[in-house]
């Protein structure tokens, strides 16, 4: 079966409605510019943000330098949850790729609303679980797949964030995501991207339309994503 990594799609942003839209009623509003830095692993984790508009990127770092890219959050989407469930420090750091509005909502506010709706911690448990499964299969992905399948995962799960159907099959990832993204999604050097991509685009597998990504046979994607 095909294997991806874990959705980028965030535990509070799955809940079901109108749980999710009344926990952010009371939230806050707040700006980011283009490469802003929201919050880095290691910080204090005193709320989390709803992505009201703009795209961010969830990041880790080596000591080295060497960027990991978790994944990339687009509207609706719900970073930092993590920390107001156990109080915990960031886990990874968080960045604008471009101008970004959000809504905050404060550990507290999370815990009294909680106290009134405890239902929400029953949901919790549940999708806490599938991502465990979603996270054993990509690690499964990271150590068994060749370097083609670990980028054909990143190009389908990008897909199914920002994919669009264009008619005949095509899908066109709406967001501007660049090899060197690409590379540090699927935890492989930028030149063997380059060097996958290209080939795909000689067999019609994906094509680049005015900065996006189409791709053009989603199945032949998923073939190289199966373990």
């Amino acid at each position: 079966m095909p294997s991806r990594t874990p959705s980028s799609k965030s535990l509070l942003s799955e809940l079901p409605e109108p749980l999710s839209t009344d926990l952010f009623a009371s939230a806050t509003s707040m700006r980011l510019a283009a490469d802003e830095v929201l919050f880095l692993a290691g910080d204090a984790g005193n709320g989390c943000y709803r992505v009201d508009d703009g795209l961010l990127k969830v990041t880790m770092v080596s000591r080295a330098g060497n960027e990991r890219i978790l994944a990339f959050l687009g509207q609706g989407s719900i970073v930092g949850e993590l920390s107001i469930i156990d109080g915990l420090p960031r886990s990874a750091s968080v960045v604008a790729v471009r101008q970004a509005a959000l809504s905050f909502l404060s550990r507290a506010a999370f815990e009294e609303f909680a106290r009134k709706r405890p239902e929400i911690y029953k949901s919790l448990v549940t999708l806490i679980a599938a991502r465990l499964r979603e996270t054993d299969a990509a690690i499964a992905a990271g150590s068994f797949l060749p370097l083609r399948g670990r980028v054909a995962c990143t190009l389908l799960e990008l897909a199914e964030d920002f994919g669009q159907d264009v008619g005949s099959g095509r899908i066109v990832i709406r967001q501007k995501i660049g090899q060197s993204d690409l590379a540090a999604m699927a935890g492989i050097a930028r030149e063997n991207v380059s060097r996958i991509l290209n080939d795909w685009k000689r067999r019609k597998v994906v094509s680049r339309l005015s900065g996006y990504y189409c791709l053009e046979d989603k199945a032949q994607l998923r073939l190289e994503a199966e373990l």
